[in-house]
């Protein structure tokens, strides 16, 4: 009988005699790759984390002891050792979610999959819990050295260090790779570290030491200290964590899974606050994903395991003509340079590097970072783009607030997988950027239609010295071409009602969602109402003439995939009444609330915007 399919819960785990271990951590690894390359999923991360996680299920008590993990994409394998085995419909709507889930397992505490937040949450239940005098529960943060680029998680290690007596375990799990290759100096100090695999048995040699001498005279201790001090700092230079008053243990191999039980039952006893450094492979087990070092493998759509291809071909998304249009910018602007924050691939910057790799700065997970370093390279005569997940902006709002568009800075931000993505669930839908982005004074945000207003937009955006600019697109494919009947000052018009027809309603379709209002408006037509349909390509700040256009409107509906609380919609309606309009003004958006993970389109349908569903609204409110 297989191992796995005997596992219903850690205790399951605990009961194993340890010589069947690498036989459990094997068919992890094979139902892993069997499954996600079936569903799609992150499959890297989570090869290299089998004897780890097999490692924190033994040591620790989940989940009367709290494991927390970062990020949470690593997190499939401490899915099925707490008893979900049913893959089949991972990341689908009813099936599992992609990170960690509290409506699934109790086994699971942080859901948010934003970086770096692990050590904060731990730190924070490590001190109720001991408030509380539950001195039987132990804490343990899992964190990759990908998020330990981010600033909160070096705000949280200040607290961390200064109490001493902290029951926290931190395990830092070294694999050299967030997306790709991890940068800057804290990767440099782990590539040291991971180079010095001797110092614990130095440590252990030196406690044996003194363990065999009969009478510990201060001659004798400070001899053996000053032998274990001179070795330590000849072979591992660990001190920057030592240094904050954090209790170092490692480098551990993290394949190796009695080395890493031995280790965290070191770290489980000691008391106060231990980081535990695990070195492991991302995509162990599974040849394709550790030959790939575009690391491809990170998060896969579904693929043929034998060969590691796609199984279906989803040709140029959004991401690929943005990275085209850069690249051309690039060569006739030599002042242009790029951000990312550890995604440099998945945003479209790894064409530009090639092409010019003095001017792409990747700063780690530091989206907060990433904005004000922008700033200060606008300010020294560069324009900067800032490439980031729409999501993501929501990190560094103060940052585009404050250092950005206070000091009007001519920064561009491009936002990828804007509005709603989907299979990656509630924390992963750009549905906040343009409720954020409009608040800001200053700041003009951009929505393309399709892909030629994407190439037009960014010419512009790099333009503007002024003040930021925000371009925001989503993961799919570039609808069909759009073109414009005509323009009204900043506004194109892409459909007039029939000749001598009135304007019943103005639809004002919101980048993609241009596409949809065409529909819409069809389906409108169809039952006899004047129809136009606009694009204010510039949707932020709202444009004099997109007013002037719908003060000779009955009504006003407009389509946008972001929240409709505060979006663009109630920036027109606003606009409006200050223009002294009372038209209704409809507004279709995405409610203010969380969404589960499912496709796209059926969280489109679900929350009513399908061209039928916002049709049917509109003509029923049309008719009342």
């Amino acid at each position: 009988m297989a191992l796995l399919d005997a596992i219903h819960g850690p205790s399951d785990v605990q009961t194993l005699r340890p010589e069947q271990l690498p036989q459990l951590a094997q068919e992890i690894r094979d139902f892993l790759i069997a499954s996600v390359t079936r569903t799609g999923g992150h499959l890297g991360p989570n090869l290299g984390v089998v004897e780890l996680t097999i490692a924190l299920h033994r040591v620790f008590d989940s989940p009367k002891d709290a494991l927390v993990f970062d990020t949470g994409h690593q997190a499939y394998v401490h899915k099925l050792l707490t008893g979900r085995q049913d893959f089949s419909n991972l990341r689908t709507k009813g099936g599992l979610s992609g990170y960690p889930s509290r409506s699934e397992s109790p086994h699971d505490v942080v859901e948010n999959s934003h970086a770096s937040t692990a050590l904060s949450w731990a730190d924070g239940i490590a001190k109720a819990r001991r408030l509380r005098g539950e001195s039987d529960r132990h804490t343990v943060a899992i964190i990759g050295d990908g998020a330990l680029t981010g600033g909160m998680a070096w705000e949280a290690l200040n607290n961390i260090a200064a109490d001493k007596d902290l029951p926290l375990v931190i395990i830092v799990n070294d694999n050299a790779r967030s997306y790709a290759a991890t940068t800057g100096g804290l990767a440099d100090h782990l590539a040291t570290l991971r180079t010095t695999q001797g110092y614990e048995h130095v440590l252990d040699v030196g406690k044996a030491a003194i363990s065999r001498t009969p009478v510990i005279g201060g001659a004798v201790y400070g001899a053996v200290h000053g032998l274990k001090k001179g070795l330590k700092d000849m072979l591992s230079p660990q001190g920057m964590f030592e240094d904050l008053g954090l209790k170092y243990v490692g480098p551990v191999d993290g394949h190796d899974e009695q080395a890493v039980e031995r280790a965290l039952r070191k770290a489980r006893a000691f008391g106060g606050p231990v980081l535990v450094h695990v070195i492991t492979k991302k995509g162990k087990g599974y040849g394709l994903a550790r030959a790939d070092e575009a690391d491809r493998f990170h998060a896969v759509d579904k693929i043929n395991p034998e060969t590691g291809l796609p199984l279906q071909v989803k040709g140029r998304i959004w991401t690929d003509v943005f990275s085209d249009a850069l690249v051309r910018i690039g060569q006739r602007r030599p002042d242009v340079v790029a951000i990312t924050a550890a995604m440099l691939i998945p945003v479209g910057l790894d064409a530009f590097e090639r092409s010019y790799p003095e001017r792409v700065f990747d700063v780690g997970i530091a989206e907060q970072h990433a904005v004000t370093m922008a700033a200060g390279l606008a300010y020294a005569g560069l324009h900067p783009v800032v490439c980031v997940y729409a999501t993501f902006l929501n990190r560094a709002f103060d940052q585009l607030l404050m250092d950005c568009a206070l000091h009007r800075a001519g920064v561009t931000v491009v936002l990828d997988r804007a509005g709603v993505t989907g299979t990656d669930g509630a924390s992963h839908n750009g549905m906040w950027d343009m409720t954020i982005t409009g608040l800001m004074p200053g700041v003009r945000v951009c929505s393309p239609r399709d892909a030629a207003e994407l190439d037009r937009a960014l010419d512009e955006a790099v333009e503007v010295s002024d003040g930021p600019t925000v371009i925001r697109f989503s993961k799919q494919n570039p609808p069909s071409p759009l073109p414009a009947l005509r323009t009204h000052g900043s506004v194109e018009v892409l459909r007039d009602p029939d000749e001598g027809q009135a304007v019943d309603l103005l639809v004002v379709g919101i980048g993609e969602m241009a596409t949809v209002a065409m529909v819409v408006a069809d389906k409108l037509a169809g039952d006899g109402y004047g129809v136009q349909v606009v694009d204010p390509r510039w949707c932020l700040p709202v444009s004099a003439d997109l007013v002037e256009l719908a003060r000779h409107a009955s009504a006003v509906a407009v389509l946008e995939d972001n929240l409709v609380v505060g979006g663009v919609g109630s920036q027109v309606a606003h606009a409006m009444r200050e223009a002294g309009l009372q038209q209704p003004v409809h507004l279709h958006g995405i409610p203010k609330r969380f969404l589960g993970h499912a496709s796209r389109g059926e969280i489109l349908e679900e929350i009513g915007l399908t061209p039928e569903a916002i049709a049917d609204e509109l003509a029923a409110t049309m008719r009342a």
